[in-house]
């Protein structure tokens, strides 16, 4: 069976929300498909024709050996969402969340872009690139968030992006520090060209409107043994530093979704964002200093040793391991079907 051009997954503890009813419709529009993972919490049906809904009891059933490994109750349950979009043959896998809305001109997008390429080594305020305001994504350093932001200059070239991320309007991805202190919404980003992370630049990104191709589909793992708030983030550093060893940065597009976010408890989300703000420029160090192997085939080697010196770093519990050994062994599966 061919299978469709895109897989996007999500995962939720609602009922369909409006923003998912956008998203799915402007999927079937395009041939796509929609997987949604459930969790604990949340329906034990999705009415929504056009999606297929995963809930926890049918997650015990997979294929996998990650599947019965997972926390309940936590954000990583989408990792399965992820294998089974690979196994399925996904060409491409588009992530995102329950409350972020395609905007019009949303559409599947192609592993070739053309972008703006930012070079400086170093951490990297995207952000600045479509904004004049004072903000930063989740996950930047805040001892870095104020640094000025020179703008990518020149002509936008064409480059192969493994990993993209869109930005959102509305209600941006951004700390509990920034909604607290500064909170000002709606926010609007400003139109431009993509921007291209040259290796040796970091930003954060996020997993609410992100685009994968096959070569980084080892890099989609998202860890177990952090916090909600940490996992994509610590999972996008890990995931810049095994592109830059095939040449490759992560894009980040003007907006193509807004974000009608659901209810947060800002200083819940900040206690969750504390190991984030201690240790972002510390993970970074950490992984900028191993010595990797090149090429497409190394992705998964690289991969594990980068958690691997995360743990050794007592940044995530050994036990984060084991869950990346049963990743890994599914992708073997996956390959060798």
């Amino acid at each position: 069976m061919t299978p469709p051009g895109l897989y996007s997954i999500v995962t939720t503890i609602q009922e369909p929300t409006p923003a998912i009813r956008s998203l799915c419709a402007r999927l079937q529009a395009d041939g796509a498909a929609l997987i949604v993972i459930g969790d604990k919490k949340g329906p034990a049906r999705f009415e929504l024709p056009g999606a297929r809904f995963v809930p926890l009891a049918g997650q015990t059933a997979l294929p996998f050996a990650l599947a019965p490994l997972l926390p309940t109750g936590h954000y990583v349950r989408k990792n399965l969402g992820y294998l089974i979009a690979m196994a399925e043959g996904a060409p491409c896998i588009y992530e995102t969340d329950d409350d972020n809305q395609p905007l019009s001109h949303w559409a599947p997008r192609a592993l070739n872009v053309s972008a703006r390429v930012a070079t400086a080594k170093g951490w990297y305020n995207v952000y600045g690139a479509f904004s004049d305001a004072v903000i930063w994504p989740r996950g930047f350093p805040l001892e870095r968030c104020r640094e000025p932001i020179v703008r990518p200059g020149g002509d936008p070239v064409g480059c192969d992006s493994a990993i993209q991320q869109g930005l959102a309007d509305i209600a941006p991805d951004v700390d509990a520090a920034w909604r607290l202190m500064v909170g000002a919404e709606p926010f609007h980003f400003s139109a431009g060209p993509s921007v291209n992370l040259a290796p040796g630049a970091w930003c954060p990104f996020n997993s609410q409107s992100t685009w994968f191709w096959p070569v980084a589909y080892p890099l989609m793992y998202l860890p177990s043994t952090c916090t909600f708030r940490m996992t994509d983030i610590w999972r996008s550093f890990v995931a810049q530093r095994c592109l830059w060893e095939i040449g490759q940065g992560v894009t980040f597009h003007a907006p193509e979704v807004q974000q009608e976010r659901n209810p947060h408890d800002y200083l819940k989300d900040f206690e969750e964002e504390i190991p984030g703000y201690l240790k972002n420029h510390q993970i970074a160090r950490i992984l900028e200093s191993l010595s990797l192997k090149s090429g497409p085939g190394a992705v998964g080697d690289n991969l594990v040793k980068c958690y691997e010196a995360l743990v050794e770093r007592e940044i995530l519990r050994p036990t984060e391991l084991d869950l990346l050994r049963a990743w890994m062994r599914d992708l073997d599966g996956i390959r060798s079907a």
